[in-house]
Protein backbone atom coordinates (compact mmCIF):
# COMPACT_ATOMS: atom_id res chain seq x y z
CA UNK A 1 0.00 0.00 0.00
CA UNK A 2 2.70 2.48 0.85
CA UNK A 3 4.61 1.68 -1.96
CA UNK A 4 1.59 2.50 -4.16
CA UNK A 5 0.86 5.82 -2.65
CA UNK A 6 4.53 6.63 -2.93
CA UNK A 7 4.33 5.81 -6.81
CA UNK A 8 0.73 7.82 -7.12
CA UNK A 9 2.78 10.90 -5.69
CA UNK A 10 5.13 10.50 -8.28
CA UNK A 11 3.13 10.21 -10.99
CA UNK A 12 1.10 13.04 -10.07
CA UNK A 13 4.11 15.29 -9.48
CA UNK A 14 5.30 14.65 -13.03
CA UNK A 15 1.62 15.49 -13.90
CA UNK A 16 1.87 18.53 -12.61
CA UNK A 17 5.41 19.34 -13.98
CA UNK A 18 4.50 18.15 -16.99
CA UNK A 19 1.12 20.49 -17.34
CA UNK A 20 3.49 23.66 -15.61
CA UNK A 21 5.24 23.18 -18.48
CA UNK A 22 3.07 23.08 -21.06
CA UNK A 23 0.75 26.22 -19.60
CA UNK A 24 4.20 28.46 -19.68
CA UNK A 25 4.12 27.30 -23.60
CA UNK A 26 1.15 27.94 -24.08
CA UNK A 27 1.07 31.55 -22.52
CA UNK A 28 4.50 31.81 -24.38
CA UNK A 29 2.29 34.72 -26.42
CA UNK A 30 2.58 37.41 -23.54
CA UNK A 31 6.23 37.94 -24.73
CA UNK A 32 5.49 38.48 -28.21
CA UNK A 33 7.04 41.33 -29.51
CA UNK A 34 8.71 42.50 -25.70
CA UNK A 35 12.33 44.08 -26.18
CA UNK A 36 14.30 42.42 -23.17
CA UNK A 37 17.68 43.07 -22.52
CA UNK A 38 19.67 40.12 -21.36
CA UNK A 39 22.30 40.97 -19.57
CA UNK A 40 25.40 38.89 -18.51
CA UNK A 41 27.28 40.10 -15.54
CA UNK A 42 31.05 40.97 -15.95
CA UNK A 43 33.31 39.52 -18.36
CA UNK A 44 36.29 40.37 -20.88
CA UNK A 45 38.87 41.64 -18.08
CA UNK A 46 36.35 41.46 -15.23
CA UNK A 47 35.80 37.54 -14.56
CA UNK A 48 33.43 38.42 -11.60
CA UNK A 49 33.30 35.51 -8.71
CA UNK A 50 35.51 33.14 -8.79
CA UNK A 51 34.66 29.89 -7.36
CA UNK A 52 36.92 27.14 -5.42
CA UNK A 53 36.96 24.73 -8.33
CA UNK A 54 37.90 27.78 -10.79
CA UNK A 55 34.56 28.61 -12.05
CA UNK A 56 34.00 32.18 -13.63
CA UNK A 57 30.87 34.23 -12.97
CA UNK A 58 31.22 35.56 -16.11
CA UNK A 59 31.30 32.45 -18.16
CA UNK A 60 28.20 30.65 -16.43
CA UNK A 61 26.75 34.06 -16.16
CA UNK A 62 26.99 33.98 -20.43
CA UNK A 63 26.41 30.84 -20.83
CA UNK A 64 22.91 30.67 -19.22
CA UNK A 65 22.09 34.16 -20.94
CA UNK A 66 22.45 32.76 -23.87
CA UNK A 67 19.75 29.53 -23.31
CA UNK A 68 17.29 32.69 -22.27
CA UNK A 69 17.66 34.58 -24.88
CA UNK A 70 17.17 31.43 -27.30
CA UNK A 71 14.04 30.26 -25.19
CA UNK A 72 12.87 34.03 -25.35
CA UNK A 73 13.43 34.98 -29.21
CA UNK A 74 11.60 31.06 -30.07
CA UNK A 75 8.62 33.02 -28.52
CA UNK A 76 8.74 36.31 -30.19
CA UNK A 77 10.34 38.89 -27.86
CA UNK A 78 13.03 40.78 -29.48
CA UNK A 79 15.92 40.21 -27.30
CA UNK A 80 18.89 42.43 -26.95
CA UNK A 81 22.07 41.07 -25.43
CA UNK A 82 24.61 43.59 -23.80
CA UNK A 83 27.52 40.97 -24.73
CA UNK A 84 27.49 37.82 -26.50
CA UNK A 85 31.09 36.86 -26.13
CA UNK A 86 33.72 37.50 -23.40
CA UNK A 87 34.52 41.11 -23.31
CA UNK A 88 33.65 43.86 -21.71
CA UNK A 89 31.97 46.81 -22.88
CA UNK A 90 34.74 49.51 -21.58
CA UNK A 91 37.10 50.93 -23.35
CA UNK A 92 40.74 49.77 -22.65
CA UNK A 93 42.19 53.06 -22.51
CA UNK A 94 39.65 54.32 -20.10
CA UNK A 95 41.62 54.13 -16.55
CA UNK A 96 42.02 52.28 -13.99
CA UNK A 97 39.79 49.23 -13.26
CA UNK A 98 37.21 50.51 -11.26
CA UNK A 99 36.87 53.45 -14.02
CA UNK A 100 36.42 50.67 -16.88
CA UNK A 101 34.18 48.99 -14.38
CA UNK A 102 31.75 52.51 -14.01
CA UNK A 103 32.35 52.36 -17.46
CA UNK A 104 30.85 49.27 -18.15
CA UNK A 105 27.83 49.30 -15.77
CA UNK A 106 26.60 52.70 -17.29
CA UNK A 107 26.59 51.63 -21.23
CA UNK A 108 24.67 48.57 -20.07
CA UNK A 109 22.29 50.86 -18.72
CA UNK A 110 22.54 53.00 -21.60
CA UNK A 111 21.74 49.76 -24.28
CA UNK A 112 18.03 49.21 -22.41
CA UNK A 113 17.38 52.85 -22.01
CA UNK A 114 18.58 54.42 -25.30
CA UNK A 115 16.68 51.00 -27.17
CA UNK A 116 13.27 51.80 -24.90
CA UNK A 117 13.46 48.16 -23.71
CA UNK A 118 10.28 46.74 -21.77
CA UNK A 119 12.26 44.26 -19.74
CA UNK A 120 15.78 44.60 -18.16
CA UNK A 121 17.20 41.34 -16.68
CA UNK A 122 20.65 41.15 -15.38
CA UNK A 123 22.40 37.62 -14.71
CA UNK A 124 24.55 37.05 -12.25
CA UNK A 125 26.66 34.50 -10.03
CA UNK A 126 26.54 34.82 -5.60
CA UNK A 127 29.51 34.61 -4.20
CA UNK A 128 29.94 34.35 -0.06
CA UNK A 129 32.40 34.08 2.93
CA UNK A 130 32.20 30.06 3.54
CA UNK A 131 30.60 27.08 1.75
CA UNK A 132 27.50 26.53 3.13
CA UNK A 133 25.57 28.95 1.17
CA UNK A 134 23.70 28.32 -2.09
CA UNK A 135 20.37 28.92 -3.91
CA UNK A 136 19.32 31.07 -6.68
CA UNK A 137 17.94 34.43 -5.69
CA UNK A 138 16.45 37.34 -7.33
CA UNK A 139 16.70 40.89 -6.94
CA UNK A 140 14.80 43.80 -7.65
CA UNK A 141 14.58 48.38 -7.16
CA UNK A 142 12.87 48.74 -3.98
CA UNK A 143 11.27 51.91 -5.61
CA UNK A 144 9.69 50.01 -8.49
CA UNK A 145 6.85 48.21 -7.60
CA UNK A 146 6.78 46.74 -11.86
CA UNK A 147 10.10 45.40 -10.51
CA UNK A 148 8.98 43.58 -7.67
CA UNK A 149 6.46 41.82 -9.07
CA UNK A 150 9.09 40.76 -12.21
CA UNK A 151 11.31 39.89 -9.33
CA UNK A 152 8.79 37.72 -7.25
CA UNK A 153 7.54 35.77 -10.59
CA UNK A 154 10.97 34.87 -11.52
CA UNK A 155 12.01 33.94 -8.04
CA UNK A 156 8.88 31.64 -7.87
CA UNK A 157 9.83 30.16 -11.14
CA UNK A 158 13.06 29.52 -9.79
CA UNK A 159 12.03 27.82 -6.16
CA UNK A 160 9.46 25.70 -8.38
CA UNK A 161 11.61 24.33 -11.18
CA UNK A 162 15.40 24.01 -9.68
CA UNK A 163 13.53 22.70 -6.24
CA UNK A 164 17.19 23.36 -4.41
CA UNK A 165 16.84 26.77 -2.80
CA UNK A 166 13.68 28.26 -1.14
CA UNK A 167 15.03 32.08 -1.01
CA UNK A 168 12.31 35.11 -1.65
CA UNK A 169 12.79 38.18 -3.92
CA UNK A 170 14.95 41.14 -2.43
CA UNK A 171 15.04 44.96 -2.88
CA UNK A 172 18.46 46.28 -3.10
CA UNK A 173 19.98 49.03 -4.87
CA UNK A 174 22.15 47.77 -7.46
CA UNK A 175 23.81 50.38 -9.91
CA UNK A 176 21.87 48.96 -12.96
CA UNK A 177 18.32 48.59 -11.60
CA UNK A 178 18.89 52.27 -9.91
CA UNK A 179 19.34 53.20 -13.46
CA UNK A 180 17.17 51.55 -15.61
CA UNK A 181 13.86 53.01 -17.19
CA UNK A 182 12.16 49.80 -17.57
CA UNK A 183 11.12 47.03 -14.77
CA UNK A 184 15.02 45.51 -14.04
CA UNK A 185 16.14 42.84 -12.01
CA UNK A 186 19.28 40.87 -11.07
CA UNK A 187 18.88 36.96 -10.84
CA UNK A 188 21.67 36.09 -8.48
CA UNK A 189 21.54 32.47 -10.01
CA UNK A 190 23.17 30.77 -7.11
CA UNK A 191 26.68 30.72 -5.06
CA UNK A 192 29.92 29.86 -6.83
CA UNK A 193 31.37 29.93 -3.51
CA UNK A 194 29.39 26.38 -2.89
CA UNK A 195 31.64 23.60 -4.15
CA UNK A 196 28.48 21.53 -5.21
CA UNK A 197 26.60 24.63 -6.31
CA UNK A 198 29.93 25.75 -8.61
CA UNK A 199 29.62 21.92 -10.26
CA UNK A 200 26.01 22.42 -10.97
CA UNK A 201 26.05 25.89 -12.58
CA UNK A 202 28.74 24.48 -14.95
CA UNK A 203 26.70 21.68 -16.16
CA UNK A 204 25.01 22.54 -19.32
CA UNK A 205 21.36 21.06 -18.51
CA UNK A 206 21.29 22.70 -15.18
CA UNK A 207 22.17 25.71 -17.27
CA UNK A 208 19.20 25.25 -19.47
CA UNK A 209 17.14 24.66 -16.80
CA UNK A 210 17.98 27.62 -14.83
CA UNK A 211 17.19 29.90 -17.76
CA UNK A 212 13.61 28.16 -18.36
CA UNK A 213 13.06 29.29 -14.99
CA UNK A 214 13.50 32.68 -16.02
CA UNK A 215 11.87 32.29 -18.83
CA UNK A 216 8.78 30.97 -17.32
CA UNK A 217 8.76 33.41 -14.53
CA UNK A 218 8.98 36.31 -16.97
CA UNK A 219 5.84 34.57 -18.87
CA UNK A 220 4.56 34.85 -15.39
CA UNK A 221 5.19 38.41 -15.16
CA UNK A 222 3.29 39.08 -18.23
CA UNK A 223 0.36 36.80 -17.83
CA UNK A 224 -0.77 38.10 -14.84
CA UNK A 225 -0.63 41.51 -15.72
CA UNK A 226 -2.28 40.66 -18.95
CA UNK A 227 -5.07 39.06 -16.66
CA UNK A 228 -4.77 42.51 -14.34
CA UNK A 229 -5.50 44.42 -16.98
CA UNK A 230 -8.70 41.86 -18.38
CA UNK A 231 -10.13 42.01 -14.84
CA UNK A 232 -10.01 46.23 -14.90
CA UNK A 233 -12.00 46.25 -17.73
CA UNK A 234 -15.65 47.22 -17.76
Amino acid sequence: MLLITVMLTVCYQHLQAEYKVEAIKTLAWTVANKVIVIDPGHGGIDPGAVGPGGGLEKDIALAISKRLALTLSQAGAAVIMTRETDQDLSDANTGSLLERKREDLARRVAIANERNADLFISIHVNKFPGSKWRGAQTFYHLESENSRRLAVAIQTELVHNLKNTDRKAKGDAFYIMRNTEMPAVTVEVGFISNPEEEQLLQDPLYQSKVAWAIYAGIVRYYSEEANARTSRSP
